[in-house]
Order: structure tokens, then sequence, then C-alpha cells
């Protein structure tokens, strides 16, 4: 379980799991989880693209999430945030359909990216990763006032000159990024667990900004080391084990809360 080549394993899910709990706080505080879950699922097609044309996955990954991202973004100023999330997710799921049928030879990638393949990460899809999550890390932290204002506060946020509008276009941006460096790991379809479930869990336990991202960051962690092990022992999908564990931290944190 812990020979050189799960060592890719443990390293990516981490870097994952890190970034996933970071970004997840934000998405569950501006009530996001929608867009966290369109963007994830029409990045596949950018997925697709690189495929047939042989380069990397991730790059393929970013494009797609950073470009639904700004179109959300841009976009929702004029319409229905919901709606725009929607027709974008249609949009990039209609050319991730058309990608894959030009394909005859996709059929294991294209399981992989939906639901994970978190012991097939090789050496070389580490860096991208481990590149990706540093700059969502980083952006987050920058950016940790100005979220949190207009998270909470947008009309003090305006008030104040502090663009909700931007802050928003901002976020969705750092999301993709994280959305780019997850899937590979969880799958496009069970990302969304992972994003959400702990921030979710962390949010009902307290409402200390700090301590609930840390602690969202520790349940997606335990999430997916556990899920590791799980998987690795039953040979079952890892991403069937993260959205459990998802499920069963946010419940078990709504009962500790009932019961306090």
């Amino acid at each position: 379980m812990f020979s050189s080549l799960m060592m890719n394993t443990w390293i990516t899910a981490s870097i994952v799991a890190v970034i996933a709990g970071m970004t997840g706080f934000f998405a569950v505080l501006r009530g996001s989880t929608f867009a966290a879950h369109a963007i994830p699922n029409g990045a596949f097609a950018g997925a697709a693209g690189a495929s047939l044309l042989g380069i990397n996955v991730i790059w393929g990954l970013a494009v797609f999430a950073v470009g639904g991202a700004l179109g959300i973004g841009g976009l929702g100023r004029k319409a229905r945030h919901d709606v725009v999330t929607a027709l974008a997710l249609v949009l990039m799921l209609g050319l991730g359909a058309l990608f894959v049928s030009v394909s005859t030879e996709y059929a294991e990638e294209t399981y992989s990216l939906l639901f994970g393949e978190v012991f097939g990460v090789s050496r070389g899809e580490v860096l991208p990763i481990a590149g990706l999550g540093l700059v969502a890390a980083a952006a987050i932290g920058l950016a940790f006032r100005r979220l949190m204002l207009t998270s909470t506060l947008p009309e003090v946020a305006d008030a104040r000159g502090v663009s909700t509008r931007k802050t928003e276009v901002y976020f969705l941006v750092v999301m993709a990024l994280a959305t780019s460096m997850t899937i590979p790991v969880v799958g496009a379809l069970l990302m969304f667990s992972l994003m959400i479930g702990p921030a979710a869990a962390a949010r009902a336990v307290t409402a200390r900004p700090g301590v609930a991202m840390a602690l969202s960051v520790a349940i997606a962690l335990a999430t997916v080391w556990a899920s590791i092990v799980l998987s690795y022992r039953t040979n079952w999908p890892l991403g069937f084990f993260v959205g459990v564990a998802g499920a069963v931290f946010f419940l078990i944190s709504k009962a500790a809360r009932i019961r306090a």
C-alpha cells in the first residue's frame, strides 16, 4: 500500500483533499454548490478533447473548467445565475459527447475521468496537479478577507467598494483550477462529494471561518485517506467510498450539533 507506485496516489490524493476542502468551504458559504457540480462535469469535455489531441488531460480540464467559470460569471450578470450555470453545463456536456463519439478507443479513459482512477495517477500527472493546487491555495489565501466579506455581507462589501461580481468570477476561476486537479483522482461525477461533503460537515460544526476551513480540510483528508485504504482492500471504486464518507461525516456533524 505504501510502495513507490502508490506514493503518487497518496501525494496526489492529499493535495486534492486540501484544495477541495479549502475551495468547498467557500462554495458552501457562498451558495455556489450548483456551480461546483457543473464546472467539473462540464470540464470533462476538455479532458475528452485533450485525449483526442494526445496531450495531458489536465490541461484540457483546466481550459474548459476556466472557460466555463468565466462564462458562468460573465453571463450571470445579465441572467439568473442558476440558469446560466445549467446552460454552460449543457453546452460543455454536448461538446464532451461529440469528442467521445469520434473516438473508438476511449472507453477506459472515459470511465476513469467520470469516476476517478487514483491508483492510476502517473508521475507525470503529479507535478501539474501540485502546481494547480499551489495556485488555487495562493489565490484563496490572497483573497480570503474579500471572499469572506462578499460571502457573508454582500451589501456591506458593495458599500465599501468591494465588487461582489468580480469576486464571484474570481472565485469561480479558483474553483475551476481546483476542479482541474481533482477530476483525475475522484472523477467528474464524484468530485462534487469531496468538495461539498467535508465543507458542509465543517460548517455544521462551527461558524468560525478559520476553524471551519481547517476542519473542512481535515475531513477531506480523512475522507480521501480512508477511501484509498478501503478501495485498496476491497477493490471497490474509490468514488463510492468518497461519496459515502462525505455523507456520513455530514450526518455525524449534524447529529453532534443537534445534540449540543
